[in-house]
């Protein structure tokens, strides 16, 4: 019987021990949320937001960013089109008179098209490099522009963070439409890309 009632007083004592402890908690987490309220309120006053998928489409410079990697695209595939256009042809023209050629010439002719078409496999590989080092460039730059954007309007309007919001790449689940620059964003980056273009 004992042993019984020592249980429960255990048990009883551990309930009133923990129920003390939540109530401290609770007391404390109030403390804490009321004393971080006006802290979390500034940072919603202290940050904004770009709309990406939006700036990139209305960004005079990323538009013209856009059409030269798409020219340049255009330009490198119609090149790797063309000669591999020719070796195919060249291919097709051996293959119609291999079986009167001799051995030896017909030995020649394949080591020949053999490196032609390493050549070639090699030349697709430079123009794909190529492509993404201007690609790397481009981006680089409309980064630059962009962050140096955002660094110069949060300082004269006194915002602590400029965040990117982009439906296509969500890295955060909402944002407050009122916290939004993009319009003020492209229209003073498309006036300073005007400026630089003259």
């Amino acid at each position: 019987m004992k042993t019984t009632g020592s249980i429960v007083t255990k048990i009883s004592l551990g309930l009133l021990i923990a129920g003390s402890m939540a109530a401290c908690n609770n007391k404390t987490d109030k403390t804490a949320s009321s004393a971080s309220a006006p802290s979390l309120f500034s940072a919603k006053e202290t940050t904004v937001y770009v709309n990406t998928d939006s700036l990139l489409s209305s960004y005079n410079y990323a538009k013209d960013m856009n059409k030269r990697l798409q020219d340049k695209y255009k330009t490198s595939q119609s090149d790797v089109q063309s000669r591999d256009l020719s070796f195919q042809r060249e291919v097709a023209d051996y293959k119609k008179i291999m079986a009167n050629l001799p051995a030896d010439k017909r030995q020649e002719t394949e080591q020949r098209l053999q490196r032609e078409q390493q050549e070639l496999q090699q030349y697709q590989q430079s123009a794909s490099a190529d492509f993404q080092k201007v690609q790397g460039t481009e981006t680089d730059g409309l980064y630059k522009k962009l962050t140096d954007f955002a660094k110069a309007y949060a300082k004269e309007k006194g915002y602590k963070l400029v965040l990117t919001y982009s439906k296509t790449n969500p890295g955060v689940l909402f944002v407050d439409p009122s916290l939004d620059i993009t319009a003020e964003a492209v229209k003073t980056l498309n006036d300073a890309y005007a400026k630089d273009k003259k």
